[in-house]
């Protein structure tokens, strides 16, 4: 019984407290509808973007936030653009070897890729019946050719002549060389398979045939690169666009050949920027000696090009971007931090530029541009507020000051709580 009558002493004074405190807030609060709605100001939480004021801070509140400075200086704009890009074939060094009549591979010469070839190589022997009829029809047209100027008319000669050309020139559309044409007219035979050869030097980077696959006219069965010269396409940002343009020097360098430099030109400027990375792209054309520039390898590049003038420049950190706009804090010569709205251009480094909205010379701040921000709204915040006085840093409790005297001044704020009776409840 005991316990009990405790459990219910304590539960009336926990209520008795909440009814207190509840009574007293809604005391304070004033009320909407007396005076036509003064003490409540609406939107008066949120300080319009241009309502930042100027802050004031001692010494010691700057040291302890960290505020630092730094000075507007004009400086020549960076001449080179630095890229990422990747090695990749010459697009015009690349061929693709097909074959323009049916027949079936007998042998391969070449038969894995990456294999290096020379021009004239043979890469395959194909056997091919329509080959072996042209074949026979050139033995004839030369037989015909000796009859005819053995004891024929001049026109039969002539016509013999024609037959020769015409079954000499139907093997050259069919890719036979001259010299196994002409190897074929002294043997006086047929060959059975013809050696399907590399119609340039360079390295198999394709192969599309093994021994015994039957082979259609267009059919692709190599492709051969050649390497030496191969093209770095690196990716601008939408920024560096305008920097770069065909015949600037570029200096490429790649994680496996640590201290060595490449050197090309930038050949062409892609016309189309990527809608998701918002990069474009450029095209640098670089020679390949002994081919140790291999397609695929990542590289870096660094576009050189004509200094640009000289411009107005922050460190990146003395601006703050709000979403809206971008301030920057000028310290002026009573030791006040006056927002100023600038317009940035081009960010290098550590390095941006600006365009309007401070002078050569002028200290701004380069770092806390957070903090500061906060208290120059907070502040143009507090004005709103008839019954409280804004003070800057110095008088708030982030600077080691006291709070508003307008606050302290309120009766209701040193107001004592009510007693609460222990037995109210009851």
């Amino acid at each position: 019984m005991r316990m009990g009558r405790q459990a219910l002493v304590s539960a009336s004074i926990l209520a008795a407290a909440v009814l207190a405190v509840a009574a007293f807030t809604l005391r304070d609060t004033p009320s909407q509808d007396a005076g036509g709605g003064a003490g409540h100001v609406h939107g008066a939480g949120a300080a319009s973007p241009d309502s930042a004021r100027p802050v004031r801070l001692s010494s010691e509140a700057a040291r302890r936030i960290g505020v630092t400075y730094a000075t507007v200086v004009r400086r020549a704009q960076p001449a080179s653009v630095r890229l990422v890009g990747t090695i990749t074939y010459d697009e015009t060094r690349l061929h693709s070897v097909n074959p323009k009549i049916e027949g079936w591979v007998e042998r391969l010469y070449v038969d894995f890729t990456g294999a290096p070839v020379r021009a004239g190589q043979p890469l395959l022997e194909l056997y091919s019946p329509m080959l072996v009829s042209a074949q026979e029809e050139l033995l004839l047209a030369r037989r015909l050719v000796a009859d005819a100027g053995a004891g024929g008319s001049e026109r039969a000669a002539a016509t013999a002549r024609e037959l020769l050309e015409s079954a000499r020139r139907r093997l050259r559309y069919w890719d036979v060389s001259a010299a196994d044409i002409a190897r074929i007219e002294e043997r006086g035979t047929p060959q059975r398979t013809f050696a399907l050869r590399s119609p340039r030097g360079g390295v198999v980077v394709e192969k599309l045939a093994v021994e015994g696959t039957r082979i259609m006219p267009g059919m692709d069965i190599y492709r051969i690169a050649d390497l030496s010269t191969v093209w770095v396409e690196g990716e601008v940002y939408e920024k560096d666009l305008g920097r770069v343009s065909v015949g600037q020097a570029a200096h490429i360098t790649l994680d496996a050949y640590p201290g060595e430099m490449f050197h090309g030109r930038v050949q062409y400027v892609y016309p189309t920027v990527s809608p998701e990375s918002r990069t474009g792209r450029v095209r640098v054309a670089v020679p390949n000696p002994g081919q140790r520039l291999m397609p695929g390898m990542y590289a870096n590049l660094v576009v050189e090009g004509a200094p640009g003038a000289a411009v107005l420049a922050v460190p990146r950190s003395a601006v703050h971007f709000t979403g809206e706009r971008a301030l920057v804090f000028v310290r002026e010569a009573d030791g006040a931090l006056v927002p100023h709205v600038v317009t940035t251009g081009y960010a290098e480094g550590e390095w941006i530029e600006i365009r309007s909205g401070v002078s050569e010379g002028e200290q701004v701040v380069s770092s806390a541009n957070f903090l500061i921000d906060a208290e120059s709204n907070m502040g143009s915040a507090l004005d709103a507020y008839p019954d409280v006085e804004a003070h800057g840093a110095e008088g708030s409790p982030a600077a080691g000051g006291s709070t508003s005297p307008a606050r302290s001044a309120d009766p209701r704020s040193a107001a004592p709580a009510p007693a609460v009776d222990p037995h109210a409840g009851h």
